[in-house]
């Protein structure tokens, strides 16, 4: 069994040998490895560090360049390079646990031909679990966040056959959108298992997107507001009301940052009980926003 591990990197030299240690203390469990790396147009030593570990020989790394056009686009450029029947995205400032690779190894029987992922916990450098443990053994990423209560980041293994049919989707000139629009659509044809253990650490740095979402909101609205959209097509019965709010709060946000009318906003939602729901919040909802993001 081959695993494909693909990164994205922008400017992380001090971060990446602390990912490829991990790697390399993962060597023994049987599983054969490739590292794959997208350069996003790094300026510091990126590339001659990367260039050390390949002279290493230690085992497969492969690293390809491209201006900077976001992590996204880098992880699409690097799909068709990657040979493994298992593909793990891992940013440069994640890591993985000592014995993860026994972990993939000794549950990855569970993919089949309806699974698109294995759906493992995530760790923080405190070793505290980054969510909740998961309540289903199978299930989806939507009903996962939006039925069953979960907060937190989870790292995947994903069925190569299946990944390597769907990209992340960036509208126009912007290199951010939520992972989670991709997920939405590979759960619409298939399924994830969940595996209540650990494979990787994770490290939120200073200058990364999850410390400093309000600004990639305002960057990147388009996407996000494709995102919020497609939502209302997905049966919603069942999810939390807190989580219908969250929907349809952020679809008022991303319909003001997008610069939709009234008239747009409502008409690009569907059903009719929605768009009750985003008539009556519309105008309260721009008010908190304006507040908020001018």
């Amino acid at each position: 069994m081959k695993i494909s591990i693909l990164t994205p990197t922008y400017n992380r030299e001090k971060l990446l040998e602390r990912l490829y240690k991990s790697i390399l203390k993962n060597l023994n469990y049987g599983l054969e490895v490739e590292w794959l790396i997208m350069d996003d147009g790094s300026t510091d030593g990126t590339a001659k560090l990367i260039e050390k570990f390949i002279n290493e020989n230690k085992f497969d790394i492969q690293y390809y360049s491209q201006e900077n056009k976001g992590k996204m686009v880098a992880i699409n450029n690097l799909l068709p390079y990657s040979t493994g029947e298992l593909i793990i995205e891992c940013d440069s400032d994640d890591y993985f646990k000592q014995n993860a690779f026994l972990t993939i190894k000794n549950t990855c029987n569970e993919l089949d031909e309806n699974t698109y992922a294995m759906c493992y916990l995530k760790y923080d450098q405190n070793e505290c679990n980054i969510g909740n443990l998961f309540k289903e053994k199978e299930t989806t990423m939507f009903d996962l966040y939006f039925k069953q209560g979960e907060k937190g980041e989870k790292a995947l293994v994903y069925n190569a056959n299946i990944r390597k049919q769907y990209n992340y989707e960036l509208e126009k000139d912007e290199k951010f959108v939520t992972e989670a629009r991709m997920y939405h659509k590979m759960d619409l044809k298939y399924k994830i298992k969940c595996i209540n253990e650990p494979i990787m650490i994770c490290e939120y740095q200073e200058g990364g997107y999850s410390k400093n979402i309000i600004e990639v909101f305002k960057k990147y609205p388009k996407g996000y507001y494709e995102y919020f959209k497609e939502m209302f097509d997905r049966d919603l019965r069942g999810i939390y009301l807190k989580k219908r709010l969250y929907i349809l709060k952020h679809y008022i946000l991303f319909s003001y940052l997008t610069k939709k009318s009234f008239k747009e906003s409502i008409n690009n939602v569907k059903g009719v009980f929605n768009k009750v729901l985003v008539t009556i919040m519309y105008v309260p909802g721009m008010i908190i926003t304006k507040r908020k993001f001018l």
